[in-house]
């Protein structure tokens, strides 16, 4: 059986004055991916994601999420997802876990279950010395795992990640890919925007390459690595390799 689209992009185009952040961008992701988001600063990924979570109005086409209207049932589509922002932004002067007592109750949360979760999140992403701390004062890479943590606390359906593992020392990154990988076993999608171009041909069942705000490649990282490959003198490409190769052109069309 085909598994269900649960992220749906159909034609977003957004502008912001003279300029065109996205143009007629479309995806589906379905459940149980890892998807990755790739492309260069500036090639409108920050922004797609922005309209996903409600936060920005495309000025035109649509995206679902589980079936919801990302603009027009935000709300809801707030409750089925997580999402850990490029810049996580918090309440600094709460305590660790009175973040995550309060985004959980945000949630509606049975305090029970809000104390499991809390206890395992902190733990598996080696926060719980730092429990008792104020968030204002961790470090960023500190804030980068709180800020996944908060997104995981509901145990939503969709996992929705801008960088994640920005600012993170190499143990971190490990953890933080760790759990995302056993998030993604579970059944759930994940959405996973990043610059690492190594962790997304190991982890992304699928990929979209995004330049000057349209789609240029999509399909399974080896995918791709044939496609550009055909031809070409060195047979054994890297997905680094073709990013750099999509990108470095100028209007590149659509490549399906």
């Amino acid at each position: 059986m085909t598994a269900p689209v649960w992220i749906e992009i159909k034609s977003l185009s957004k502008r912001y004055g003279s300029f065109q952040a996205l143009s007629e961008l479309s995806l589906n992701i379905s459940q149980g991916e890892v998807f990755g988001f790739l492309g260069p600063n500036g090639a409108g990924k920050t922004t797609t994601l922005r309209i996903l979570m409600g936060t920005l109005v495309p000025d035109e086409g649509s995206a679902r999420i589980r079936g919801l209207d990302c603009l027009k049932d935000r709300v809801e589509v707030k409750r089925q997802v997580g999402y850990v922002p490029d810049v996580p932004v918090f309440y600094d002067y709460l305590k660790g876990w009175e973040l995550l007592r309060f985004v959980g109750q945000m949630h509606g949360m049975e305090d029970r279950l809000l104390s499991e979760r809390a206890r395992l999140l902190l733990s598996e992403l080696s926060l719980s010395d730092a429990a008792d701390d104020f968030v204002t004062n961790y470090s960023l890479g500190m804030k980068k795992k709180m800020g996944l943590a908060l997104a995981l606390i509901h145990d939503p359906e969709v996992l929705i990640l801008d960088e994640p593992t920005t600012g993170l020392d190499p143990h971190a990154t490990r953890q933080v890919q760790s759990l995302i990988q056993s998030y993604a076993d579970s059944g759930r999608t994940v959405l996973l925007s990043t610059h690492l171009l190594e962790m997304a041909e190991r982890q992304c069942h699928r990929v979209a390459i995004v330049h000057r705000g349209r789609l240029v490649a999509e399909g399974p990282p080896r995918e791709l690595r044939e496609r550009q490959s055909a031809g070409a003198r060195s047979p054994e490409n890297t997905l680094e390799e073709v990013f750099l190769a999509l990108t470095a052109q100028g209007d590149c069309g659509a490549q399906q």
